[in-house]
């Protein structure tokens, strides 16, 4: 399936003349994959930029490589944790890509580059008449305003009012133009939808609406870059001839992470890929629903993204345990507990790299883990698409509603919500499950948001796939990309 379709020359036209004003220019895909390519004139420039400010070039911070820096960093082989069994309880090795050292703090800068970009340069959306609406339940709209001020675009955020503080904070401080909360929390995302048809209704032409949930740039960013990183890391610091990579375990939330299984699905065929979402809304896992505390996982829809050919198994995750696991991840008792318990000092400060999602996957790798009977050979990853910097409001609520944390809390949570992890709430998928899954995607995309039942067959077959993550799409659009930074001229100037 071919993404763009045709170039709009003289919006292209207006787009260029933009850049051209603002000192833009665009990284490539290749780039975003391979930080090496990135021109030195480039590299020069950004040793005196911070990680978070609001210069174009940051835009060359989009990549899982950054330097774990915030301000002037170069970039490496990326930045991973590796849980040690004294926390996991597991001898097979269990490894959280990090995703704090992206700008914003959070992966998903890059899952809206891949679906803002490709339209830029093609002309299909308009940065001087158009703004760019980014429907979120949390960091893909932070994202999509970051995106849109480094690309001077005007960007109407939208997520649940019930999102972390932080998160409004940030987009306000930024200068996006607009922020709108709708109804309910993390799973309420047919309010979201509902509020992106009214902007259509009213606003025409007006915007351009990048729906994470069903834009396809958005998994084919994570299948380039996420599943690529992924591989490299195992390949150079975890293969040594008797370790396989055996599972992947994402939360599914709009299924852009989780297309990185689909890449690796191709290198490692035996691979066990896991969807992880909130017990409290269980919707892969039993076809339910409901509210839950894991800010941007469970959506009460499969998302028209989701390959749910290519997931093995779905883990529903207690959202009272990764918010409690928050506590003694990052409380001073808790942290004493750790120490106590064997958990060294250097793993114990590495846990800060874990989001509320971050801590979810985790409990689902362990839970993958000792299902499918895994050990010492076994090499699972995770993303961590953030960090706990995007979550001090929640452990202020978590206090005001429990009480300051001691060790017989520490005590408690090490023992019921690490030890006491079990193969509970786990729904390993066969072909029938699959099929019914990818068939529930009809309520929601052909009953609500005016997709096809043609459309929804064709994301049954296998070759739709293979052609959305072709190699070939990603390359047109980096030759776009080329073209416009020859158009603009603000490289060659640099």
């Amino acid at each position: 399936m071919k993404i763009i379709q045709s170039v709009n020359r003289e919006v292209l036209a207006k787009s260029v003349e933009r850049a051209r004003e603002r000192n833009i220019i665009l990284p490539t895909f290749a780039e975003q994959k391979d930080p090496s390519k990135i021109p030195a004139k480039i590299l020069d420039k950004l040793e005196d930029i911070g990680l978070w400010d609001i210069n174009p070039l940051n835009l060359f911070r989009i990549t899982w490589k950054n330097e774990a820096k915030p301000s002037g960093g170069g970039y490496g082989e990326g930045n991973w944790v590796e849980f040690p069994s004294s926390l996991t309880g597991v001898d097979a090795t269990i490894v959280g890509l990090v995703g704090k050292w992206f700008p914003t703090g959070a992966h998903k800068v890059g899952a809206a580059y891949g679906c803002l970009v490709p339209r830029l340069v093609s002309g299909n959306f308009d940065p001087t008449t158009q703004k760019a609406v980014w429907p979120s339940t949390g960091n893909y709209c932070r994202g999509g305003s970051y995106d849109c001020a480094l690309l001077a675009c005007p960007a109407v955020a939208i997520l649940p009012e019930e999102m972390s503080r932080e998160r409004f904070d940030w987009l306000y401080e930024i200068g996006t133009d607009e922020v709108i909360a709708t109804p309910g929390c993390e799973s309420n995302v047919k309010e979201i939808y509902d509020k992106c048809w009214e902007l259509r209704r009213t606003r025409g032409d007006k915007i351009v609406i990048f729906n994470q949930f069903e834009e396809f740039g958005n998994s084919i960013w994570h299948y380039q870059n996420t599943g690529s990183v992924i591989e490299e890391i195992f390949e150079h610091h975890f293969s040594d001839g008797r370790r396989r990579l055996a599972g992947y375990a994402s939360a599914t939330g709009s299924a852009g992470t989780i297309a990185a299984g689909d890449y690796l699905r191709t290198k490692y065929p035996d691979i066990r890929v896991i969807a992880t979402e909130a017990l409290q809304c269980p919707t892969l896992y039993q076809f339910g629903f409901g509210g839950h505390r894991i800010e941007g996982i469970g959506d009460k829809h499969v998302p028209w993204i989701h390959n749910v050919r290519n997931t093995d198994m779905v883990a529903a995750i207690d959202d009272e345990q990764t918010m409690q696991l928050m506590r003694l991840f990052n409380e001073e008792e808790g942290r004493r507990f750790l120490a106590r318990a064997g958990v060294s000092e250097e793993s114990a400060k590495g846990l800060e790299n874990l989001g509320i999602s971050s801590i979810c996957n985790l409990v689902a790798a362990i839970k993958a883990a000792k299902y499918y009977d895994m050990d010492s050979r076994h090499v699972l990853f995770v993303p961590l698409t953030d960090s706990m910097e995007l979550y001090a409001s929640r452990m202020q609520e978590m206090e005001e509603q429990h009480g300051p944390y001691d060790a017989l809390k520490a005590h408690e949570h090490f023992t019921r919500y690490l030890e006491g992890i079990s193969t509970d709430h786990l729904r390993e998928l066969t072909y029938f499950d699959r099929k019914a899954l990818h068939n529930f995607k009809y309520f929601t995309w052909v009953e609500q948001q005016g997709k096809t039942v043609d459309e929804l067959r064709a994301l049954w077959d296998e070759d739709f796939w293979k052609e959305v993550f072709s190699q070939e799409q990603v390359d047109e659009w980096d030759d776009l990309i080329r073209e416009f930074n020859d158009a603009t001229g603000v490289l060659k100037e640099l």
